[in-house]
């Protein structure tokens, strides 16, 4: 059997539009959201945007046009593809830990894609106000059988869109709901910066003023980046295996860091003029971290005299972002469990779905029941958030670097690159993945394990 008959037999990619989409679907989640506007907000709003576009179309570049390519000459999900070259200790674990880490996030992100579900029930029903209520988040996730069950009904419809398969499932589902995604973003946008007061939100998002710039921007926006693009997750690996031959690997990147940068910008219009209109034009109104978006901006909507409608119209587009990065994330598990240990799929599916209803259960009961329970002072959710994407992703990335320079080089992933595609940054390429990639990883995660040991940067 062929190189190619064996991709399709594994699922495949229709072609260039499906995979850009489906990528693009990985992507843009709720990092995108609701994560992206408050750091921006918090790390000087133009100057962090300005930074975050450098590192993307730079450091980004690289790291997504490696994965693809290794995914693509393999056919094979993260473990499959480190061991197809060597057996050595340290590719067993680059593989390991690429495909472990989206076992991992995928749990706890069905908890948070449970909270939008319940959100978006509670503004269909015409709750605005009842939401805005000081106490109304904490209530709703410190209730075991409320958070439990709109858990459940977000992991079912995920788990429903893999078992469809790569084409009948991930693509077409792709294929709706990331049009729809932009076109709702861009609605909410303009409605967010029509208001009164929110043209300086605008502003203070667009124009970098180098006088907020820290040391911090830079690691929070290098951080950002890996969440946001779904780097080091072992997703873009597993995508890449799907994706046919004659796909341009360099224009699908380009496209998927545009749409990506594209919704992040839209959800920092979205937010950020909208609190600081709200707000009387205060930006620490927006450092409200994770809670913003179920904490703040229910605030902000029930202060519009549209704030039901656009409270849904919010919801509907952050569940989608949720969604399909969270398909993403279910479906490299199920690849690698498929690859592995030669599971059909159905069978992996299933099993895969038990074991995030198992993990899932402790971090959504990690604000109720299992409350009492902390580690390293963090809730369940907050330790599983801050183990893999502060210490798993960045060791996965580094592992990643060690493949592609060490043991498959940078002339085969420029032949698999100039395979479907003219590779006009390959100079730029060589340059981040050599020398400037390595060191921003170690400064992630430098700055992640003293952070946790309570140093401050």
């Amino acid at each position: 059997m062929n190189s190619t008959e064996k991709k399709l037999s594994r699922g495949t990619f229709s072609g260039h539009l499906g995979y850009v989409l489906a990528a693009a679907g990985s992507a843009v989640g709720l990092g995108n959201i609701w994560r992206f506007p408050y750091l921006a907000a918090r790390y000087g709003g133009g100057i962090f945007l300005l930074i975050y576009v450098l590192l993307a179309v730079t450091f980004g570049y690289a790291m997504i046009i490696s994965e693809t390519s290794i995914g693509r000459m393999t056919s094979k999900s993260p473990v499959g593809a480190f061991s197809r070259f060597g057996k050595s200790g340290l590719l067993k674990a680059g593989g390991w830990i690429n495909a472990i880490i989206p076992m991992l996030i995928v749990p706890y992100y069905s908890v948070i894609g449970g909270w939008v579900c319940k959100y978006l029930f509670e503004y269909i029903k015409g709750s605005t106000q009842a939401m805005a209520q000081d106490g109304f988040f904490g209530s709703f996730i410190g209730n075991p059988f409320s958070t439990e069950l709109f858990f459940v009904i977000f992991a079912l419809a995920m788990s429903a869109v893999i078992l469809a398969g790569v084409n009948n499932g991930i693509e077409k589902v792709s294929k709706v709901m990331m049009p729809l995604l932009a076109v709702l973003a861009l609605i909410v946008a303009c409605f967010s910066v029509t208001r009164n007061g929110a043209l300086a939100g605008v502003k203070y998002f667009f124009i970098p003023n180098f006088s907020n710039f820290s040391w911090m921007t830079v690691v929070a926006a290098l951080g950002q980046m890996f969440y946001s693009l779904s780097i080091a997750m072992g997703i873009l690996i597993t995508y890449g295996s799907y994706m046919k031959k004659s796909v341009d690997i360099e224009k699908t990147t380009v496209q998927v860091i545009g749409f990506d940068s594209l919704v992040a910008i839209l959800a920092g219009l979205m937010i950020i003029p909208a609190v600081f209109a709200f707000s009387g034009g205060d930006p620490k109104a927006l450092n409200a971290g994770p809670s913003l978006m179920f904490v703040t901006i229910p605030k902000v909507f029930a202060q519009m005299h549209a704030g039901r409608l656009v409270g849904i119209l919010f919801f509907v587009l952050v569940l989608f972002a949720a969604l399909t990065s969270a398909i993403s994330l279910m479906e490299c598990a199920v690849s690698t469990l498929c690859d592995v240990l030669k599971w059909k799929r159905g069978f992996a599916c299933i099993v895969m779905t038990l074991f995030i209803f198992a993990l899932g259960s402790l971090s959504s009961l990690g604000f109720s029941s299992l409350s009492f329970v902390k580690i390293f002072g963090m809730d369940i959710l907050d330790f599983f958030d801050f183990l893999t994407n502060s210490i798993m992703m960045p060791l996965a990335a580094l592992l990643i670097f060690y493949l592609v320079v060490r043991r498959i080089g940078l002339a085969k992933i420029a032949e698999e690159v100039e395979g479907s595609s003219s590779f006009k940054m390959k100079k730029l390429y060589n340059f981040v993945i050599k020398f400037v990639a390595p060191v921003f990883i170690a400064v992630i995660l430098a700055s992640s394990i003293a952070s946790l040991l309570g140093f401050k940067i």
